[in-house]
């Protein structure tokens, strides 16, 4: 590994480039992913956009499972990759960050120029009025319309990729979902579901991020879904260097520059302190 991350840091020091993140750049702060470093993925059956729009019944389970979950889901701390890739765009290496996940992750470490190309669970919004709320003050009024609901189911679940757990069909009957303050509307996090359609604003953003780039760093993700893998495409198709980081393979290795398999965390931890910088984070030192 010691000398691929040699051969990144060189890239770097002659390009600015852009990283594209995944799951596997979160698990380190105890966020699971959805495929691991095997490429299959696990054994769930994650919300999508019809049913939550048409089914009053996914809704309250999405809810219901993502209730229980968030608590332990808004504790995650960013972790050394987090850190480090901040410290990198302090430092000028860095461009911007697209990330595929929902966790918030980037911008507490630091990381100021994010696109989440996927949203955040830590928004929410109203479907008939598109009024937007803070999940906090979402989680605030489950707890107060389910009373004792969370304190029964909380901590004797298994995280899951998308910040819920998984609960039985008893429990999920028993609650009732959040409705919008204003218009009395569903709530639905401010996330793209499977079978949902990326914003075109964040789709426009993320297409600039990637033309002022000079070089596209893959970190932690197996690229499987097209939303993320049309960078690494239209990053090759420019003659761009693509450097893919992840534990196991993914769609577009056929493309990289170079491949390193190993955690993010430890890749982007030893590029920080080969370049000579320091992060916020313990883990990273000069």
């Amino acid at each position: 590994m010691v000398r691929d991350v040699a051969a990144l840091r060189d890239i770097l020091l002659e390009r600015r480039a852009v990283v594209l993140t995944g799951a596997g750049c979160s698990t380190e702060s105890g966020i699971p992913d959805y495929r691991g470093p095997s490429g299959v993925m696990r054994a769930r059956e994650p919300m999508r956009y019809q049913e939550f729009v048409r089914s009053p019944a996914g809704r309250q389970r999405y809810w219901a499972r993502s209730a229980v979950g968030w608590g332990r889901f808004a504790r995650a701390k960013p972790n050394a990759g987090h850190h480090a890739m901040a410290a990198l765009e302090l430092a000028g290496h860095v461009h911007g960050v697209i990330t595929q996940n929902v966790d918030g992750l980037h911008s507490h470490a630091g990381s100021r120029n994010v696109v989440e190309l996927h949203g955040s669970l830590h928004r929410t919004r109203c479907l008939h009025c598109a009024r937007l709320v803070d999940r906090a003050s979402v989680q605030a009024r489950i707890a107060l319309e389910n009373p004792g609901f969370l304190d029964e189911t909380v901590e004797a679940r298994e995280l899951a990729p998308d910040g819920d757990v998984h609960l039985s069909p008893e429990d999920i009957a028993r609650f009732v979902a959040p409705a919008c303050e204003a218009c009395g509307g569903p709530m639905k996090p401010d996330v793209v579901f499977f079978g949902e359609n990326v914003p075109e604003h964040t789709t426009r953003a993320a297409w600039s991020l990637l033309g002022e780039a000079q070089a596209l760093i893959v970190a932690g993700s197996s690229l499987a879904v097209y939303s993320g893998y049309r960078f690494v495409k239209a990053a090759a198709d420019r003659n761009l260097p693509v450097i893919i980081v992840n534990l196991g393979l993914t769609r577009g290795d056929p493309h990289a520059t170079l491949r390193i398999d190993a955690s993010v965390g430890a890749t982007f931890t030893s590029l920080a302190r080969d370049l000579g910088y320091v992060s916020s984070s313990p883990s990273i030192v000069a």
